[in-house]
């Protein structure tokens, strides 16, 4: 989602009034251990809000008297929303606007994860299992990355599709077959598995699958120095890292095009759940 600011508070210095800004559930001050570190991208002074308040726990928003919460900072079902200016990174007017309100969660975490997280390497054989958004952020990661084998799993077979505009070289849809996911998988790479495998679906017993997709000798992958790494929003920084993938966008390194699948106005948002049961659906846009 993009939003428009309509005013700022006095402490606010780098935003104004009419600046385009996308909000964001993670922060960054800059300062903190965490954010001078390389090592995460979880700011200690300006934490994931799972409270549903403010950093200072309060709330700045009500309706006849009954407080409202503001979801992971953001509230991007309301029209109009109180947000730190620390949730929000300001962006660039001539990106495709419809584009950007894809960025700031599910593709952002995909891509991340893969360039920033798992920092793969060119030449790398990566599996990627759930071609939704935030596996098709894995796919265009992968290419951007140079990875030089790219397989994509999933169930439906219009993904193939998807994935293959996004930078796959290879498709597995599972219920083509008798065997499991990671055999399949092993079966493209010579019998060896991927350098890296993303679960991107998060359908539990697909961990497992991963695991065994990668190149590890046995069921004992973890214990034999394999490493199974969680993921939010990608590892990305969101004042450093983030403008990077909007630039991306904007100069057409990453094509959002394919995201785009169906458009409603937010008076119809009803139809917009009919949408996403639809197979051929990846992103749908709401207009306000």
């Amino acid at each position: 989602m993009q939003s428009v600011v309509e005013s700022v508070g006095e402490e606010v210095t780098d935003l104004k009034e009419g600046d385009l800004v996308i909000p964001t559930y993670i922060g960054e001050c800059y300062e903190c251990e965490n954010c001078i570190s390389e090592k995460t991208n979880l700011c200690l002074k300006y934490p994931v809000p799972l409270s549903g308040l403010m950093p200072d726990e309060t709330s700045r928003m009500s309706v006849r008297g009954q407080k409202l919460y503001h979801s992971f900072t953001c509230s991007t079902w309301s029209e109009y929303m109180v947000v730190d200016a620390n949730y929000v990174v300001k962006l660039d007017p001539t990106i495709s606007l419809p584009h950007a309100s894809f960025l700031s969660c599910g593709f952002s975490t995909g891509f991340g994860a893969v360039w920033k997280d798992a920092k793969v390497e060119r030449g790398s054989t990566v599996a990627v299992l759930g071609l939704g958004a935030v596996g098709l952020g894995a796919i265009q990661g992968a290419r951007v990355q140079g990875a030089a084998k790219i397989i994509g799993i999933d169930i439906n077979e219009k993904k193939k599709t998807k994935g293959t505009a996004f930078g796959m070289t290879d498709f597995i849809n599972p219920n083509d077959y008798d065997k499991p996911i990671f055999e399949l998988i092993k079966e493209l790479t010579g019998g060896l598995g991927v350098d890296y495998c993303f679960e991107c679906t998060g359908v539990p017993p697909l961990i497992n699958e991963a695991l065994q997709a990668t190149k590890m000798v046995n069921f004992l992958s973890l214990l034999f120095g394999g490493t199974l790494k969680g993921s939010i929003f990608g590892g990305l920084k969101s004042k450093t890292d983030f403008p990077i993938i909007i630039d991306k966008c904007k100069n057409k390194e990453i094509q959002l095009d394919e995201l785009l699948t169906h458009e409603v106005l937010v008076k119809d948002i009803d139809k917009a759940f009919e949408k996403m049961k639809q197979p051929d659906c990846v992103k749908v846009l709401i207009k306000f």
